[in-house]
């Protein structure tokens, strides 16, 4: 007899139905992915196939994404470089060139009419020099510095103007390296702009809409809000918070609006008319008139906090000390002039000369430091006002590149209370070093020059010019300098006037060395009823009356004042500036001139040879990050490769398993499907 199967004793037909359609979904399903994975080569495909796997799977992703960028910022960088190299090399050469032509024209046997022609083809090397400074790079101007999408240089006024700003653009090599794709004019064609520093401090005081962030603090590091605590007349501490005030007339607000509350609450007067406020760099609680005990206000600084020290207010104010710490206001351009303690009058007008223009500035309109610095930018002749970096003063700076007679200078004009040296800006005031004078290549001087014949030091022999008095004796005062005497304009002075003094003069009655009040240099002023005029003559061929200004001066019959040359003014230190001293030298047929300006660009070439071989060491570090890169990207792929690819004959014999089991899965699902219990009977 036949035995009946266990199963269908224990389980229904559907239920066999199910087991067997899920035997068969999941073959399906296996069977799916295995030819999903034969199509498109990866292992695997989603979170779902292999957590670990696939959660490195996205590592490796990134860091080649990643990778793809920093290849790009290598190409870029390449470019770059290349295009630098290029114009450096170019650069170099335009300098040799100069550098031969005025080798050349110093000789004696050149002609005027030579060195005027060789001063047509230096003009031509100034154009070249514009265009190869203003040359594009994939990045923009190369030589743009930190504003590439500007042209770096334009002409004004005869002279070239550098108006790009910033040290220049730099890419991302990976792993905090970088390199830069732009450059400022610093390393190849010189500085760009000479700076008239301020030599005055404003020393601003403290006013309600001065901002927190532009005041150093009491203890001179800024001023961090946050909450303070007042006790009036010794009792308990209030707390104040002052972490959402933006200016000094935010913080004095809530601290009255706090006392005024305790002013309410207990039914005392505290305050004064002044109320909560400022006095001169301070901030400052004016109290009602002292009665018996009082009042008086202490501020505090919980733990932690440094906000009232910061203020200058930690301690105690009494009716006789309403006045807390200064607390160093910068300057910012919104400063009013009306609080720039440092200035002892009121402004006037100044003078300022550059690029063969001339213009009188009437400043007293100024309201704000703001408006200081656009009246003088708005002069058209290429200069730029900032703040110093100490806060306390500003500078002017000369942008445009020009020749000696375009020079900056800033002067007063006389009778408007000294305006420009109140301010700090004038080009030559007493404390101007000597060492500035003749673009910076100051004053030489004959001394310790000994007499042939005795061996000793000699007085006449070291005489370096005579100053020649329009008195009707004609007294001459000759004038010996020493290096201590050629330190700065005043020390300068100060020794014309003893030397003076030493030849009988009386000083300053009848002459007198000054800085005056109206145009730069050096005046010397004498009796006004002497009839002659003053005149100077060198001596002992020393250079140094003719580079104080002291031969190419001016004399003023109705004052009785000769005024010297400003040798003070203040020009660009670059490639143009030197090229534009040789064409002019060459024009003019100055040997001496000639000789300078050819001094002047071998600094050049060690310059621009230096920046070349920075450029080039840049140039280096790419190829190399490059070619690290490449091995870099090569490893990520493989490890990649080897975590997300396909086994394809692995996957071939699983691919046929799976189709041999799905089969037979189906023929027995066929088979049991199709019997029934008649079967066994």
């Amino acid at each position: 007899m036949s035995v009946i199967p266990g199963h269908f004793a224990r389980v229904s037909s559907l239920m066999a139905s199910q087991v067997a359609l899920g035997h068969l979904t999941r073959t399906n399903f296996a069977l799916f992915r295995a030819q999903g994975q034969a199509a498109t080569g990866r292992a695997i495909g989603a979170y779902s196939d292999d957590a670990v796997k696939a959660a490195a799977i996205a590592v490796m992703d990134d860091r080649l994404e990643r990778s793809a960028q920093t290849s790009r910022n290598l190409d870029h960088a390449t470019s770059s470089l290349n295009v630098l190299d290029s114009g450096l090399s170019d650069i170099s050469d335009l300098i040799l060139e100069a550098k031969s032509i005025a080798s050349a024209q110093v000789n004696v046997g050149s002609t005027g009419a030579e060195r005027e022609q060789q001063a047509i083809v230096v003009n031509s090397l100034l154009q070249n020099l514009f265009n190869l400074v203003n040359q594009q790079g994939v990045a923009g101007s190369v030589f743009g510095g930190s504003t590439p999408g500007l042209r770096p240089v334009e002409t004004m006024l005869g002279g070239y103007r550098y108006i790009a700003q910033g040290q220049g653009l730099v890419t991302d090599l990976g792993l905090g390296a970088a390199a830069p794709i732009t450059i400022g004019p610093e390393g190849s064609v010189g500085g760009v702009s000479t700076r008239v520093r301020g030599n005055v401090d404003l020393d601003p005081d403290l006013t309600p809409d001065t901002r927190i962030t532009d005041i150093a603090g009491a203890r001179g590091v800024g001023v961090a809000l946050g909450t303070i605590e007042m006790s009036i007349d010794g009792g308990p501490r209030l707390s104040i918070d002052l972490s959402a005030a933006d200016t000094v007339g935010d913080v004095a607000r809530v601290i009255q609006a706090a006392i005024q509350d305790h002013e309410a609450a207990n039914s005392v007067t505290i305050l004064g008319p002044g109320g909560v406020g400022v006095s001169g760099e301070s901030l400052a609680v004016d109290l009602a008139p002292a009665t018996a005990g009082g009042p008086a206000i202490q501020f505090f600084d919980p733990s932690g906090q440094t906000a009232a020290a910061d203020l200058g207010i930690a301690g105690t104010f009494t009716p006789t000390a309403e006045i807390g710490q200064p607390t160093g206001p910068r300057l910012t351009w919104r400063t009013p002039v009306s609080v720039l303690a440092g200035l002892t009058d009121d402004l006037g007008s100044i003078q300022i000369s550059s690029l063969g223009q001339n213009r009188i500035l009437d400043l007293s309109g100024a309201r704000t430091l703001g408006d200081l610095r656009n009246l003088i930018e708005g002069t058209g002749l290429g200069l730029r006002v900032q703040i110093n970096e100490d806060g306390t003063g500003i500078d002017v700076l000369n942008e445009v590149a020009a020749g000696r007679d375009h020079a900056l200078s800033i002067s007063e004009v006389e009778g408007n209370n000294l305006t420009a040296t109140m301010l700090g800006i004038r080009t030559m005031t007493a404390g101007t070093p000597m060492a500035d004078f003749n673009d910076g290549r100051g004053v030489q001087l004959v001394d310790g020059v000994v007499n042939p014949v005795t061996g000793q030091p000699d007085p006449a022999l070291n005489v370096d010019f005579t100053i020649t008095l329009g008195d009707t004796a004609g007294t001459e005062i000759d004038v010996d300098l020493r290096p201590q005497d050629v330190l700065t304009v005043q020390t300068l002075i100060d020794r014309i006037n003893s030397q003076a003094a030493a030849a009988g003069v009386a000083v300053p009655a009848d002459f007198q060395a000054a800085l005056s009040d109206g145009p730069n240099g050096i005046a010397l002023v004498q009796n006004a009823a002497f009839t002659g005029s003053i005149s100077v003559l060198e001596q002992n061929n020393s250079p140094a009356a003719g580079q104080i200004g002291l031969l190419n001066g001016v004399y003023d019959t109705a004052t009785g004042t000769f005024r010297a040359e400003d040798r003070a003014k203040v020009r660009v230190d670059n490639l143009f500036t030197t090229l534009t001293d040789l064409r002019d030298a060459l024009e003019n047929n100055d040997t001496a001139g000639i000789t300078l300006a050819g001094g002047k660009l071998e600094e050049f070439v060690s310059r621009v040879a230096e920046t070349r071989a920075l450029v080039g060491g840049y140039a280096r570090r790419v190829d190399d990050a490059a070619g690290r890169q490449q091995d870099q990207d090569v490893l990520d792929e493989k490890i990649r490769s080897n975590v997300r690819d396909l086994d394809y004959a692995e996957a071939a014999v699983r691919l046929s398993l799976l189709q041999t089991q799905y089969q037979a899965g189906l023929q027995t699902t066929a088979m049991l499907q199709g019997q029934s219990l008649l079967n066994y009977l």
